[in-house]
């Protein structure tokens, strides 16, 4: 036992020092492993396994391809739209927001030194400064030479090493197997097959929920009129891996822009219903139907767990979080069982 300890604690540094270099390789390894049941599927069809892992990539592909063709020139054209709309949220800001905020704090927050002109004029200056701040911070990202080569060869990297780890993918695990001692060898291929089943839905599943609560987030933000709509609800979807993240951004993101839009009550409350009903599906329809309870974890540990793998890992750790925690429940479960038939629990009356 002493021996697997001191290889956990070497991995775990050899980690930890590499992980700009390793970000690539999980981020692939993470994609392979989310696709292989379709893989798999595609296989019972007696479906050849390199066909099966092209006809998977090139359609994973072509989806990522297609979203960004549309994603990206609406959160252009909604982040263009927020600059351009930002002398009215000024205005907005100093003549409804400020004086309500005085009258019901019963404060002086000095509104009459605002001066709300100059702050537009300022903005509408600096705005021709973006491009220059975009080709500096382009010229430091440049020079800074080991990490834009890692950077660029990581993103050639993912699509390649996830086709071929896709391809792989059963040789791979075959060859890990082959390598257990034979005495632990059937332990460890229950727990692996415990950890898959705990990991492998939750992962999918959190997958459809994030797409699903961004959607209906921007659908909803979109029909109650609220300006970049499209952005903060697919800001407020993908966040929502974290339990309840999502939605504190979200809410947040909205109550802001809906205050500075129309400070009017009933915009406020329509777009927190549109949050309201989005927790309420997720709640009752999608989390339990498509996740279900596959790690069994409390929120609350799920959240330390992400937070803790940022500080340590930055990225590469919250990537590596939620795998981590499904294997130690694995685990903890496992001792926990062998413990309660152990003689040490079941000890003899005196």
């Amino acid at each position: 036992m002493l021996w697997i300890a001191a290889a956990l604690l070497v991995a775990g540094w050899l980690v930890w020092l590499l992980a700009p270099v390793l970000t690539p390789f999980f981020l692939s390894a993470l994609l392979a492993y989310m696709a292989d049941p379709v893989v798999n599927r595609l296989e019972r069809w007696k479906m050849r396994r390199d066909v099966a892992v092209s006809l998977v990539f090139l359609v994973v592909i072509s989806i990522l391809v297609v979203a960004m063709l549309i994603i990206v020139p609406l959160l252009v054209r909604e982040t263009i739209d927020l600059f351009e709309r930002l002398p009215g949220y000024f205005q907005t800001l100093q003549e409804t927001v400020l004086p309500w905020i005085e009258e019901q704090l019963d404060v002086e927050l000095g509104i009459e030194t605002f001066d709300a002109a100059r702050a537009r004029e300022l903005i509408q200056e600096h705005l021709q400064n973006i491009a220059g701040a975009a080709g500096t911070l382009l010229t430091y990202i440049t020079e800074s030479g080991g990490r834009f080569v890692i950077w660029i060869t990581g993103m050639v990297l993912v699509p390649l090493v996830t086709f071929y780890l896709m391809r792989d993918w059963h040789k791979l695990l075959d060859s890990l197997r082959d390598m257990l001692p034979r005495n632990i060898e059937p332990v460890a291929v229950r727990l692996t097959r415990d950890c898959d089943e705990a990991l492998g839905g939750f992962l999918r599943g959190q997958l459809m929920v994030m797409i699903s609560l961004g959607i209906i987030y921007s659908i909803g933000l979109l029909i109650v009129g609220l300006n970049n709509a499209i952005a903060i609800g697919m800001i407020a979807g993908l966040v929502s891996f974290v339990p309840y993240l999502g939605a504190i951004i979200g809410i947040l993101l909205a109550g802001v822009t809906a205050v500075i839009q129309n400070f009017d009550f009933w915009f406020l409350l329509s777009v927190a219903v549109v949050f309201t009903v989005g927790q309420l599906i997720e709640s009752f329809l999608l989390t339990p139907k498509l996740v279900g309870d596959r790690i069994g974890l409390h929120p609350v540990l799920v959240i330390f767990t992400v937070m803790a793998g940022a500080h340590l890992f930055g990225f590469i750790g919250i990537l590596l979080a939620l795998p981590v925690a499904a294997a130690g429940t694995v685990l903890v479960r496992f001792f926990y069982r062998n413990y309660k038939l152990s003689s040490v629990y079941e000890q003899p009356e005196r």
